[in-house]
Formats: structure tokens, sequence, C-alpha cells
């Protein structure tokens, strides 16, 4: 951390004016400086000088300088100030909030003894240390103070910690102690913390450690256990004094020390875990700094010194300004202070509690809210409430998305989990599992109009599914089922009521303590509670539905309106509806007297509702209200609100009771009589009894009762109390009965007393027969009064109540009777019943009979049941028909039999046209084919545009050419309708595609007529190409002609078109797309001689191409442009000149050739020109003139063609004239001219004389010698050895061989040639006759001989090489270690190469054991090989498996070369690097490897390259780009491995599809065709024909491409949004080559699907707008399925990867549930790898 000097707010004085303190007030608004004439200055943020106020003595007696001030502070709340002063005494001023109000003091502390030291803790308390040691505790409210420790030393520095709850002080005697006023960590105990080296004057206590400073030049910091943590030492600082304060920012995270002349800071590293020193800030002349304070929102500190110098400096680490709205200052690591720079406010303090470092900072909301995270944390604030929270958070990748549109808390949601943060609440709120994050489906309400305790959440469980949460007891209120997706949702803000609408437009509200729920409007677009009340409005159409009162929901407010609503608000005591009609806003103003009767009732506030009601006098909704505000006064017993709605009401009657009972009541305040009567008028019968019981008046109960004719009630009553009257009660209700003539109810209190005849007496008063007759059925002694029932069944039957007469006769058992009636009854049922028992074979009649009355009846959907019984079945069928049941219809048709088929006509065209219109043909077609009905259902198809289904059914059963003709009028008025595609389908049905193709040609659409040119006419696809290209050209549709030119590959006609009109940029671009670089070239350069020559240089030089296009101008022969090209590039015109002079000497312009030869600075080559076409003359000249060195070479030229021509007198004076004798004697001696060779050497160089003399006799004598005989050689040979002449004599043995002697005389004259040698002859002398004689003693096996000539002429090698041939390795190696040991190393490698030649393979193997194996290998005997290699282990085996693994890949063996390297280990040897990827790669692209049972093959690759990668990891010094490349394969074959056993089990297959589609973004590794082969057809499986098609379509391009050999045919397009590679290697041949078939099904799935128009031709994107297998980047994919990570995840013991929890959790159960899979080896070889599974 850095600080800045800002500005000076006092300047210096010229003598001492020492600045006694500096304190910032806790508001971040005031600024107080305390100076030596015991003055307080306050200024404001800014630096100004805004107030001061003058100190006075504790003793007014003493004198103004009788003290000094020792220390400031200010309070908490920063309206007070304390001043410490030398004479014993603590004074706190009341300074006001604002500007220039009165100072007063509020509190006086006198001590014992005069202060030294003073703070103000933030917690409330003031602590001021003594001039004896003791530290005291002074409390503002109670104007007392006491001692909290004492310790015999003065107290120098006081220091809090950054909460306050405690504070560190340091005394003289050097010691600092630990004290603690409030909550405190156990861990850190009170009392004495450290002793320092000297008093510690610069104190502080910052998080977790503090600092100590003094006059020894060192600052010391000390952890919490009082130990040295770190320690800066100055005493080496010759300008640096003692250390006189300090003081601490506010987060605690850098400390800040006044030195002389400087101020030094000191900041905490988070990421080293240690304090560092920041570069000081120095400002001279400032002298010793006496007080420092850091404001409390740590953007500055203010530094005051001896000299009276008071200046501030800013400690900002960063600042940004945000859209011109806000100011974002970083102050420290862990604090960020934000300001509204549109008004004044102090700002946001953001601060990690934890002090962690603030990572990341957004703006966000309607930019007044803040997200910041920290390792560990996540801070939520709101700017404009100036709240702030910090909760713990775990590191969920930044994928979380925050919701701002509740005022009072911030909804956080990722991967499923749903998290509420209040604001000013350090914790979370709340945490709940939902899928549904849409701030419409989640509502909360946390203490909304005064409320307390009252925090509830609604949210979605699922989308059928309301979860109502209380936040307070984290406990579920109540679930809401619902049959519809919930699309909408809200609480009020009491949380009485819920308001949710589903997809059919219908709103419910919903009692959210019960569970009730009610529907209450349709239709609805917009919902909303008011704010501030209980009222909800809702729109449906042009209906605005205001419910005044939500407790009456049928009763809303209607109101007509327009446009549709967006918003409702309510300000300014109005309320109004905002609504968009078009581009009109329109606004609605709702009865704001009726909200605020709704807000007042749910307020409680009663006496505002009356009010209102008694302005709104008569309205609709009064007499709702009233009457709801009467029920509240009847629960809460408030006679006079009650009184006051029954009088509203017009209840007089009601008002009236209400008065007595109020009467009553001041008689008597305990008369529980007036309750029972209030109970009594609410109709609360059960608590008035209770009443009256409680207080023993059995009597007032039973006449309540009977007032109220209650007598039952009473006559229970009294039952259960054991009333002593009861039976006189009894008597009194009888005759109360009687009296009122209520015969029936007198009936049924006898009959239960069991007086039968008098109870039918009584039912026979009241002419209720249906009594009576229950009463004899129960009674059999009744029915034997044959009388009485005669009479009763009579006058039943005459009333026609037929069942219960049926039923008495069947107690008669008379079941004619009883028949008879029940069918005059049309019972039906018991009919049925009684016959099945009587007479089966009425049972049939009946269920007819049955059926006719339920049809009569009009309830034909009951008949069908009893004419099926019936066996009626054409009635049944009819009936079915009527009743709309279609289902029992067909299956009723369906079971009729075929001879009722001519009745059946009608029914079957009425079922077809009703599964027509229920869009079921094929059950329609049925059912018309059996009506006949073919037209109908040709129709039926031909609506439906199934014209395939209705050309079947026109051609199987209408006439042909009707068939045709019907279609093609089809087809035309389809076509004039503009429907394109149902007409084609109509021409294809009739067989006519030609129509079709001339349709789309007239309509001009070119895509679909080449789509059937190419179905249908295959052969005049590149014709039709052309045609419409051509047309098009002439119609200037140039962009279309392109097109079609490049679809008949006549892309050079697509380049000429836009050439012929002028169009060079697409011409370049049609050139560089289809003919590469250097077509686009060529068309540049074309393009470039139409231009201007400045404006053509600009141009190539933009492509790149000048140098280009300049060489290709000289190459046809366009020198002229050349030229102007070659304007500004001085050097390439030379190159053009000197091309230019080859053309003209090709052309033989030999004059203006030479002239470009010059120009071009080659005058050599001229030279050359001429010396070709044999002009010397001209040659001679221009080697003179420009190039004087090549005169010779002129000369020489010129002597050697006259040598030719036999002018050897002019050969002689030219080669003369180039001073060459040399060549005039080597010419004369090729063409044996020695006597002319003899004259020149000896005229021109006579030292060569002797040489040449010697080698003419050589000559001669060769010539003469061959033929002498043997014997005079021999003989020769003797007479010079004899004479002495020994070299002579050599040379004439030598003379001797085989062409004229035998291998033995041979043999014998070379020997005795050596022999005289090595006697007579010596050094220069007998060394080249010894070169001469050795090599033909050796040739004659006399290897021995020549060995001994070499020796003697020191030729050690060549010695040493005839041993060899020799087999005598003895001698060769004495040879060597006597007269040269350099060599012994030559003779141990000829030794080795000759046992490996002789194939002695273990004789080579002592020696040399690299060389026997290199023979082995060279052999093919590699088993040998390496068993004889792992005898030696390390290196050597290593090198040996790599050969033999590379030799088993060329031969096509790649598993065997796999397995070698696991049985003898990966080494980590970079030459073997090329043969793993080898492997790998044939693995990978091998076939028929994605199968369930290539998982071993899988895994043994998997396995080779594990130990590859851990193997890379501990060695050193291998390139990253190698190790990440390992890793790369090793995952993508651990993703094959897992695809294999993913396809072994049902459950996991979807996992399969994904590792499919996730490799997709290795394909610049894999083969791309095989990638998206298997990607397409995985997803085709599943059925994503969308995804299918994508993938399956850039397979096929990725086959042309190889076809063609040309990638730029491949088109990324459609893969911009993943993150497959983009630039991918082409494979040599197709993945399918072998499987040509299966190839073009996928090509014909593909055409197929294009034309499909339902299925989607694109890839789908996610919330993040990519496709969803794709990373981000610098993301990992999850280790199971590929797929990106999202929580909860599954992290690893040793690995940064990681698995989503889901598809963990799948693997892991079907490795218990299928044991019998690999999937245990799967986990098994994960955990091998990553590790175990950390956390879940």
């Amino acid at each position: 951390m850095q600080i800045k000097f800002l500005k000076n707010i006092l300047e210096a004085e010229n003598s001492e004016y020492k600045i006694v303190a500096v304190t910032w007030s806790p508001n971040n608004k005031k600024l107080a400086v305390a100076t030596s004439e015991r003055q307080v200055l306050i200024f404001d943020d800014d630096g100004e000088k805004r107030d001061r106020f003058s100190t006075k003595p504790a003793d007014s007696e003493a004198g103004k300088k009788s003290y000094v001030i020792k220390s400031i502070a200010f309070s908490p709340d920063s309206s007070k100030i304390a001043v410490a002063q030398s004479d014993s005494i603590v004074y706190v001023y009341k300074i006001g909030e604002k500007w220039g109000e009165k100072k007063a003091i509020c509190n006086k502390f006198p001590q014992p003894c005069p202060v030294t030291a003073m703070i103000w803790l933030l917690t409330g308390p003031i602590i001021c240390g003594l001039l004896d040691g003791k530290v005291r505790l002074l409390q503002t409210k109670s104007n007392k103070s006491h001692t909290l420790y004492g310790s015999d030393s003065l107290v120098v520095a006081l220091a809090s910690n950054a909460t306050g709850s405690g504070f560190v002080s340091g005394h003289i005697d050097c010691s600092v102690i630990r004290f603690y006023v409030g909550e405190h960590d156990d861990d850190e105990p009170q009392g004495r913390l450290f002793t320092h080296s000297v008093p510690p004057y610069a104190l502080s206590w910052p998080q977790g450690f503090v600092f100590a400073g003094g006059s020894d030049k060192r600052i010391v910091v000390y952890n919490n256990n009082g130990r040295i943590a770190k320690q800066f030492d100055y005493t080496k600082d010759q300008n640096e004094n003692e250390f006189m304060v300090a003081c601490c920012s506010p987060s605690g995270q850098a400390v800040a020390v006044g030195g002389y002349d400087k101020v030094r800071v000191f900041a905490w590293n988070p990421s080293l875990s240690m304090w560092e020193e920041s570069p000081p800030k120095t400002i001279p002349n400032m002298y010793s700094v006496t007080s420092l304070s850091w404001k409390k929102d740590g953007s500055r500190i203010a530094c005051g010194t001896h000299g009276g110098y008071v200046c501030l400096f800013e400690s900002v680490l960063k600042r940004t300004i945000w859209k011109d709205k806000l100011e974002i200052t970083y102050v420290g690591p862990s604090q960020v202070l934000i300001k509204n720079l549109d008004n004044d406010s102090a700002g946001l303090i953001l601060r990690s509690d934890y002090g962690k470092e603030i990572e990341d900072l957004k703006v966000m909301g309607r930019d007044n809210f803040v997200v910041a995270r920290t390792h560990g944390t996540l801070l939520v604030a709101d700017i404009d409430k100036n709240l702030m929270s910090e909760v713990s958070w775990n590191n969920s990748g930044k994928h979380e998305k925050f919701y701002f549109e509740n005022p009072n808390v911030c909804l956080v949601f990722n991967a499923g989990e749903l998290s509420l943060i209040e604001y000013g609440d350090n914790t979370v709120l709340a945490s709940v599992r939902t899928e549904f994050a849409n701030p419409h489906l989640i509502s909360v309400r946390l203490n909304e109009r005064s409320q307390t305790d009252n925090k509830k959440l609604a949210y979605l469980l699922d989308l059928k599914t309301i979860c109502i949460t209380d936040l307070i007891y984290n406990m579920g209120i109540s679930q809401i089922s619902h049959e519809s997706k919930i699309d909408w949702l809200e609480l009020s803000e009491t949380c009485h009521k819920l308001l949710f609408r589903d997809i059919k437009q219908r709103l419910f509200l919903v009692e959210v303590m019960t569970g009730n729920r009610l529907c209450i409007f349709s239709g609805v677009t917009f919902v909303q509670w008011v704010e501030s009340s209980d009222v909800a409005i809702a729109q449906s159409g042009t209906t605005l539905a205001i419910w005044y009162n939500i407790d009456l929901p049928e009763r809303p407010t209607i109101m007509n309106i327009k446009g549709e609503v967006y918003e409702v608000a309510r300000f300014n005591n109005k309320t109004e509806v905002f609504a968009l009609d078009g581009n009109v806003n329109l606004t609605f103003e709702l009865d704001e007297g009726l909200v605020e009767f709704g807000t007042a009732i749910h307020d409680s506030d009663y006496g505002r509702a009356v009010l209102f009601l008694e302005t709104i006098g008569n309205a609709p909704e009064a007499e709702a209200m009233w009457f709801n505000l009467s029920n509240i006064a009847i629960k809460q017993q408030n006679l006079k609100l009650l009184d006051r709605c029954y009088a509203a009401l017009g209840n007089i009657s009601k008002v009236y009771c209400i008065k007595q009972i109020e009467d009553e009541l001041l008689k008597d305040e305990d008369n529980q009589e007036v309750w029972a009567q209030l109970s009594i008028l609410n109709g609360d019968l059960e608590t008035a009894e209770g009443i009256y019981l409680e207080h023993g008046n059995l009597e007032a109960t039973l006449d309540m009762y009977k007032k109220l004719h209650k007598w039952n009630e009473a006559i229970e009553t009294a039952e259960k109390r054991g009333y002593e009257k009861l039976p006189e009660l009894k008597e009194e209700y009888m005759n109360l009965l009687l009296k009122t003539q209520q015969f029936e109810k007198a009936g049924q209190i006898l009959e239960a007393e069991g007086k039968y005849e008098r109870a039918l007496t009584m039912y026979d008063k009241s002419n209720k027969l249906s009594r009576i007759t229950n009463l004899l059925l129960n009674h059999d002694d009744l029915m034997e009064d044959h009388t009485l029932v005669t009479n009763i069944l009579k006058k039943l039957i005459k009333q026609e109540l037929f069942e219960q007469a049926a039923e008495i006769y069947v107690k008669q058992n008379k079941t004619e009777q009883a028949m008879e009636c029940y069918r005059k009854g049309k019972i039906w049922n018991k009919a049925v019943d009684m016959a099945r028992v009587i007479d089966p074979e009425q049972v049939v009649l009946l269920e007819e009979e049955w059926g006719d009355h339920l049809v009569e009846s009009k309830q034909t959907d009951a008949a069908i049941s009893h004419y099926i019984e019936a066996g009626s079945t054409l009635k049944a069928l009819d009936a079915s028909i009527a009743a709309r049941q279609w289902k029992k219809a067909i299956h009723i048709i369906n079971v009729v039999d075929d001879h009722d088929s001519h009745h059946l006509q009608k029914y079957y065209s009425q079922l077809g046209l009703h599964l027509a219109k229920q869009r079921d043909y094929t059950s329609a077609e049925q059912m018309f084919i059996k009506a006949r009905m073919y037209k109908e259902a040709v129709d039926m198809y031909n609506e439906a545009g199934q014209w395939e289904k209705a050309h079947i059914i026109a051609s199987r059963y209408l006439d042909p050419d009707d068939v045709g003709d019907m279609y093609l009028k089809q087809a035309e008025k389809l076509k004039q309708d503009g429907k394109y595609r149902e007409a084609e389908k109509l021409y294809l049905a009739v067989n006519s595609p030609d129509l079709a193709i001339t349709m789309y040609k007239h309509a001009e659409q070119y895509d679909h007529m080449i789509r059937l040119v190419e179905q249908f006419h295959p052969e005049l696809l590149s014709t039709t190409h052309m045609h419409l290209a051509q047309q098009m050209e002439t119609q200037g549709k140039h962009r279309a002609a392109e097109v079609h030119y490049l679809a008949t590959n006549e892309w050079k006609a697509a380049m000429n078109m836009y050439r012929t009109i002028n169009m060079w940029e697409e011409a370049y671009r049609v050139a560089k797309q289809n003919g590469g670089a250097t077509a686009a070239n060529q068309v540049a350069f074309l393009w470039a001689r139409t231009l201007p020559i400045d404006s053509a240089i600009k141009l190539l030089t933009k492509f790149g191409i000048l140098e280009s296009c300049i060489d290709y101008a000289c190459e046809t022969f366009q020198y002229d442009f050349a030229f102007q090209l070659c304007k500004n590039l001085p050097s390439k015109k030379i190159d053009v000149h000197y091309n230019y002079a080859m053309a003209l000497e090709d052309d033989g312009k030999f004059n203006e050739a030479e002239t470009e030869f010059i120009l071009a600075g080659k005058p050599k080559e001229a030279v050359l020109m001429y010396t070709h076409a044999n002009d010397w003359q001209s040659a001679i000249r221009i080697a003179e003139t420009h190039e004087p060195h090549s005169v010779v070479d002129v000369l020489k030229a010129q002597a050697l063609q006259c040598f030719q021509e036999k002018n050897y007198t002019e050969f002689e004076s030219l080669m003369l004239r180039a001073q060459s004798p040399e060549m005039i004697i080597q010419n004369y001696k090729k063409a044996e001219l020695w006597s002319d060779a003899l004259r020149v050497c000896k005229d021109y160089t006579p030292h060569l004389l002797p040489s040449l003399q010697t080698e003419y006799n050589a000559i001669k004598r060769a010539t003469g010698g061959a033929d002498m005989s043997m014997e005079m050689i021999l003989s020769r040979a003797n007479e010079l050895a004899m004479s002495g002449q020994h070299k002579q004599s050599v040379e004439c043995l030598l003379q001797v061989d085989t062409s004229f002697a035998d291998e033995d005389i041979v043999r014998r004259a070379l020997l005795r040639a050596a022999d005289m040698i090595n006697k007579f002859l010596f050094g220069n002398e007998a060394e080249d006759v010894i070169k001469e004689l050795a090599p033909r003693l050796r040739d004659l096996s006399e290897h021995t001989a020549a060995a001994q000539l070499y020796i003697s002429a020191d030729m050690i090698k060549e010695a040493i090489d005839c041993f060899i041939l020799a087999d005598d390795w003895k001698n060769a190696r004495k040879v060597a270690k006597e007269l040269d040991p350099s060599l012994l190393g030559y003779i141990e490698s000829c030794n080795k190469d000759q046992l490996a030649k002789d194939g002695n393979i273990e004789q080579l193997a002592d020696v040399d054991i690299m060389g026997a194996l290199d023979l082995l290998a060279e052999q093919g005997q590699w088993i040998r090989c390496i068993e004889k290699a792992k005898t030696y282990g390390g290196n050597v085996l290593h090198k040996y498996v790599a050969m033999y693994a590379s030799q088993l890949l060329k031969d096509g063996f790649t598993m065997e070369a796999l397995q070698l390297f696991l049985s003898y280990t990966t080494p980590v040897i970079a030459s073997n690097f090329n043969i793993y990827n080898r492997i790998a790669f044939n693995v990978i692209a091998m076939p028929n490897m994605s199968e369930a049972d290539s998982y071993y093959q899988w895994s043994q690759l998997r396995q080779m390259l594990l130990d590859l990668v851990n193997g890379l990891d501990i060695t050193p010094n291998i390139d990253m780009k190698i190790k990440i490349h390992f890793q790369t394969l090793l995952l993508i074959v651990h993703y094959y491995a897992v695809r294999c056993v993913c396809r072994q089990v049902q459950v996991l297959k979807n996992i399969g599809t994904k590792i499919s589609v996730a490799l997709l973004r290795y394909t610049d590794i894999i083969p791309a065709d095989k990638g998206f082969y298997e990607a397409g057809l995985d997803l085709r499986a599943e059925g994503r024909n969308s995804e299918a098609f994508v993938f399956l379509n850039h397979y096929l391009d990725i086959c042309e491409a190889i076809e063609d050999e040309e990638s730029q045919l491949i088109d990324h397009t459609d893969l911009s949004q993943t993150d497959f590679p983009s630039n991918i290697p082409i494979p040599e041949q197709l993945y399918l080559n072998d499987d040509k078939d299966e190839h073009d099904r996928v090509r014909e799935w593909v055409l197929a699907i294009s034309m499909d128009q339902k299925v989607d031709q694109e890839l789908p994107m996610d919330d993040r707008m990519m496709y969803e297998s794709s990373l981000e980047s610098g993301k990992n994919a999850c280790i199971v399925s590929g797929y990106p990570l999202r929580a909860p995840l599954v992290s690893f013991v040793h690995s940064e990867q990681a698995a989503n929890k889901d598809v963990w959790t799948k693997l892991n159960m079907a490795a218990k549930m299928y044991p019998e899979t690999n999937v245990s080896d799967l986990l098994s070889f994960i955990n091998q790898w990553c590790g175990a599974a950390a956390a879940l």
C-alpha cells in the first residue's frame, strides 16, 4: 500500500506549535485537531476548517495555561468529543451534528492524577491512562468511572482493536497489557502481553498483531501470543529518529507509523501471510510526527507534527468511476469505499469482517447494489440504504445469478439452490432447493408494514407445487399443489394471503395458514399487490379487477380500461395503474380511500377505517366493508365499534341489543350475563351456554334454547345435566308440537320412544306416507293389520309413490304387484334385481326398457351400458353417438356383425367425420372406407397435407384418371396460393416431378428446383446449375450466380463473371476460397493491371504479394508492368532487369540483353552470353569494360575452341595471353603430343620439365614393357640388384603381374621386392614403393609381409588392417599397443563388426552387448533381444523395447506394442514420445472401438498413459507442453473407457452420449470424422435430432474435405458457439472407408432431416449462450461426463479434477447394482488417478 500526499490543512508555525492529537469522527464527516494552544479545531472531510472551540482548565483559578491537552476522541455517534487534560480531568463536549452548534460540556470525569493517554472505544466506554499507571473506564451515561487495572508505571500509549471490544496499553516500563471490555476470543487472554525493548510510544493493534515502536528506531510486530512475528530495524538509518505515534487502518490490514520527516506504512500481504513495508512518504522539514489518525472509511490519513503542520494523505490502492454514477475506491485489500457521485452522502464502506482480500467487485441491479467476493465469503450491499452483508460462501465458479427486485433481500441462485441474504445481516437467511430462479416465481416478505418476526418465503418446489416457509423458525408452513403449471406468485405484505397464477391464466387466492385456495379470476394477464396495502389488482382483457377487501374475494370492484397494464404505483396519497395502449401511456387512478381502508384493517387501526367508511356513504362496496369490520369487532369484543357497524348495516335490532349490553356493563362490569347475551347476539350459542353453565345457571341455558326454539338442544342439555324437570320439559315440547300441528316431528319423537302406533297416527295426520312405509317395514307387528296396510297401499299408489308400495308388496311376497310398481315407478335397478331372482328372462327386456327410459330422459350416456346388456347394439350405437361417447361407439361398431353393414353406413360416416376432426386420420380412414366414402377419405388427407396417404387411397379406390386430374388441379390451386411445398408433394404423388421443377423455376425458388433435379434428374444437375448461373448472371444476381457456378465446381466462371463487371473484391474472394492462394494472387495481379500504378502498388502491398506479382509479371513477359511495380523497390528492379535480359538473350536480342545485364549489375552474364554465342570480340569488349577479371576466362574459352579445331598456333597464342602455359601442356598431353608438350614446358615452365620427362619415360616403358617376357623382367631385376640399383630392381619386379605369370611367381617376385625394400630402401624412396607393393601383397593374402612393409613406412593403421584381414587380432593389438595405442579402439570396433558379420552373438555379447543386441534386432529376433536386454535393465531395456515397439507399429500391430510397454513399464524418455503418440492415435482411430466390449483395450492404453503422466510429473526439465499433451491424451482415453462402461449399463447410456459430444472438443487430436459420426449417432439414438443433424452434417463436410484433400471446404459456422476446434487436421482416409453402406445411410438421413421443417437445424444454447457441452475458457470438465462442472461437485484428494455430483452418484450406484460390469474397475482407476473422493 502506498499513501499519496493530498493537501495541507494547517501550515507550520515559525515557533514550536505542537499538534497534540488528530482524530476522525466515526461517520467520516469531521476531523478534530488539538493544538498546544489548548484549542480544538474541527474540519470537514475535505479539510476545510468549519469550527473551533477552546478548552477550559479543571480549576478555573489555576489559569488557562495550567494544563495541556493530552488526547482527544470522538464518540461512536460522532456528536461528542472527549478531551483528556494534564490537570487530571477528562471533559466530554457535545458538539452537535451540524456545523456551528453551541458547544457544551456534558460530562466531567475528574481523575486522581494527570491523564497521559485516552481513547474512546466503538462499544461505548472511554478508556484513559494515568500518570500513576492506572487504566480507568469512564461511562458517559452514568457519569461514573472506575479503575480497570493498575501497573505502577506511567501509561504512554493506548490503542484499540478494530472492533472496539478491547485495547492495549503501553507503559514507561516497556510493558504492553491487553484488556477486553466486551466479548472476546478465549484464545487471547487478558494481561501482560509482552515487554518491548523501549517504552512503546508508537502503539497500534491491527488484526491479529500488535505494532510497537519507540526511541530505538525499531518497529516490532508481535503476534497475539506476544511473540515477535516481524521486526523492521532502522538503526542504521542516520535520517531516522524515534517513533512517537502509530495508527491502524479500519480494516486492520495496514499500520501507519510517524517518524522524523516521514510516515512509514506497513501492509499485510494475504498471499504471503506476512507484513511488508511500503515505500515511506517523506516530506522534508516536516519534523517529528506527533499525531496520526486514519479515517474510518480508510481513504485518508491525517498527520500532525511538532511544528503545527497538519496534512492529509490519501491511502488508495485503486480508484475507478462506474458509469459516471459511482466512485469506487479501494482503500485496502479488504476494504472498498463506494460513493454516489449524484449526492453528497458519505458513501458505503464495503469491508470484509474476516480480513480477506476483495477479489471481485461488480455493480449490479439498477447501479444501486454491489456484489463482491473474497476467498471464502460473499459480500452483498445496498448502496442507497448503506447496508452490507458478508456471508460464508464456497467457491462456486462464479456461476451465481443475483436478483435484486426485492428491496430487503438479495436472491442468489446457483446450481438449483436459492439463497436469501438480508441486507445488513451477516448470515444466510435461508437456503432452499428449487430449479426456478425467476423472481416472479419467488416471493419474500420481511417484517413489512412495521411488523416484527414476520418473515416468509414462497417458492416453487416444482412447476405445480408452491412451498411457503417461515424464515424465522426455518420451517415449512404449507404446500399448495396445483393441477396446472404456475407462472406467477406473490405473498401479501402481511403474509396472510398468497396470490398465484397458472398457465391457464387463472388467478388463485390462498390462505397461508390454512392452505385453503380459491379461484378468484380468470384470463389474467397482469396481477400485483398494491404497495403498502392488502389490495390486489388483476387485468383480464379490458377488465381490471380490484380487491379492496381481499377477505371477500368474490366481490371485486370492476373497472373497464384500455391497453396492457404494466405497473401499479402508490405515491403522494394516490394509487395509479399504468397501462400501455400501442405507443400511448394511460393512467387509471384507484380509490385511495378503499385502499387505505384495507390497510387500516390489517394494521388494526379501526378508527381510521370507520372514518373512511363514513366518508364513502352508501357505496356498493361499503356494506361488505362494514360487515368485515363488524366481524373483527365481535372477535375483539369491541362494543362501540360493533354498535357503529350494525348501525351502518341498518340492523336496528342488533343496535338495540348492543345498547342494552352496554347499559348492563355500566351497571356491573363483571356481569357475565352481558357477555352471554353478546354471544347469543352473534349466534354463538355454545359460548353463551358455556357462560351460563360456568355460573351454574342451567335454567337460563334452557330458557335461552327455548326462546330460540331450539328444544332439541335444550332437552339434550337437560339430559346431560340431570335436570329434575326433564319429563315436564319434554311434555311441554310435545304439547307445543301438537299445538302448532308439527305432527311429523311429534311422530319422530314418539317413534324414538317406541310408541309406534301413536307415531303412525301422527305421520298419517301429517300425510308423511314415506315415514309410514318405513315404520311398517321396520315393524312386522304393524304389517299384520291388513286393513291398515291396504289403506296405506291405496294412498301410496294414488300418490304414485310406487317404490314404497313395491317395498310393502315385497314384504308381503307379492312379487308380481311389486314388479308392476317398480315398472310404473321407473325403479329399474330394483326391478332388474328382482327379475334376476324370480324371472331371469325378463332381465333383457327390463334392461332395454331401462335404456329407453334413460334416452327419453336425455341420459344417453347412461343408456349405453343397458342397451349393451340387452343386446341392442344398434340402440347402444345410437346412444353412444348421441352422448358423443365416440370411443364406445367405435368399440361397438367394430363388434357389430358384417351382415348389418348396410344399417351401419350412417354410423361409419358420422364416426369418420368425428375422427377426422380429432385428427385421428388412421381410424377415420377405416370408417370412411367401410362407409365407401373414398373421396371423403382422400379429401381428409389432402386437407391434412398428407398427400402420400391420400394418393394411396385414391389410387386404390378411385379412377386413375380422376386421381391424376384431381391432384393436378389441387396442385395448381396450391401453387396459385403460394403453397409450393404442398403442391410439390401432390406433383410427386402423381409422378410429375417435372411440373414441380417448372413450378419452382417460375417461382424463382431455385434451391427447391435444384433439390428436385438432384433427386429425379441427377444427370442434369450440372447443366441446371450452369443454366441458372448464366441466367442469374444476365439478371444481375451475381451472388446467386456464384453459388450455382461453385456448385458445378466452375469457380473460374464465377471469378470471370466478377472480373467482367469489375467486382474485383468478389473475384478475389472466390479465387482465394476455391483456387487457393495462387489463384487469388493471379486475380489480384489482374486487378492491379486495371488500376493506376500507385493504387496497384497499394493493393498488392495490402495483400502482401507485391514482390510475387512482380515475379509473375516477369514470368509472363509483362516487363513494362513489372518495371512500374518496382517503382518503390529498387532492389527488385535489378531482378526485373536481369529477368528481362535473360528473356532478350533467349530471343537472340544480344545487344538489348547486353544493356539489361549491365543495368542489372551483371556484366559477367553478358560476357557469358557472348561467349556462348562465340562472339569473342564482344565478350572481350564487355569483359575489358565492366568485368576485367573475366578477360582470362574469355581467352581460355576461345583457346579451347581453337584447340578443338586443331588450330594449335592460335591455341598457344591465346593461352599464353591468358598466362596459362600449364593448360597448353595439359591439353598436349591428353592429345599425346608429347614433343609439343615438352617444348612448351621447356620454354615457359622449365621447373616442371623433369617430372614431365619422367612421366613420359614411364609411359614409354609401360608401352614397351608389355612386350617383355617374364624371364627378361626377372633377369633385369637381378642385374639391377647385383649392381646395387635396388630401387630400380624393385620397380622392375613390380612389373610382374598375373597377366603374364602364375600367381606363385608373382607372389615370389613381390616378396623378393618386399625383402629388398626392408633391407635397402629407406625414407621417401621406400615409402613411394611400399604404397604400390603392399596393397598387391595384401591382395595375394600375404598379409604379414604387407604389414611389415607398412610398419617400416610408419603406416601403422594400414599394417593393422592387414593383420585384421588375416584374423590375426593378437598381432594387430600388439602393434597398436606398441606403436599407436590410439588405434586400439579401432581394432576393437573392427573385431565387433567382424563378430556381428559372422553372427557370433554369444562371443559378440562378451565384447559388445549393445552390438549383440543390435544384431539380434536386425535379425528380427526380438524376443531373444529383449530377454538379453532385461539382464542389463535400465536404459538398455527401454531402448530395445522402444525399437521393438516401433517395428510392431510399422507392421500394424498397435495393441502388441501397447502390451509391450505395459509389460516393461513406460519410461519417460523423449525419444519414446512419438511412439507413445502413435500408439494412442492408432488406438483412437481404430474402428469398432466404441462398443461395451472394447473396455479392456481402452483400459490398457489408459494405464500406459497414466504411468507416463505420473513419470512426467516427477521428471525434471520436461517441457510443460509435453506434459499437457499427454495429460490431454490420458483424459481422452479415459473418456473413451468411461463411454464403454456406460454402454454396459442401461441407466448410464445418457452419460455415454454426453462423453461422445464432449470428445468433440478434442477433434484436433482424435479423427474428426470419427468424433462427429459417433456423437451424431448417439444423439440420434436419444431422439435429439437437431443436434444429431448438425454433427452428422459436419461429418459429411469433413468426409468431402478428406476426399477432395482440401480442408477449406469445412464450414465451422454451425459450431461457433462451441469449444470445438475450428482448425483441425484432415484424416488421411475416411473412418467409414470400409463401410460405405453406413456412410450412405448417414447421408440419406441427413438429407431427410434437412427437408423436415419440424427439426431445428442448429445447436440449442444454454443460459451461457453456449452449447451445453462447451467449456468456458480456463474451466475444467467433469471427469466422468466431460460436461461443464456445475455445483454440487465431487472433488478428489490428489487432483484438481472434479465430477458433477449427479453423474458421480449414478456411477457409484451402478457399481453396486451391476457388479458384473466394469464400473467398479473404472472407479478404481479414478481413485488411482485422482485419489479418493474428498467431498460431496
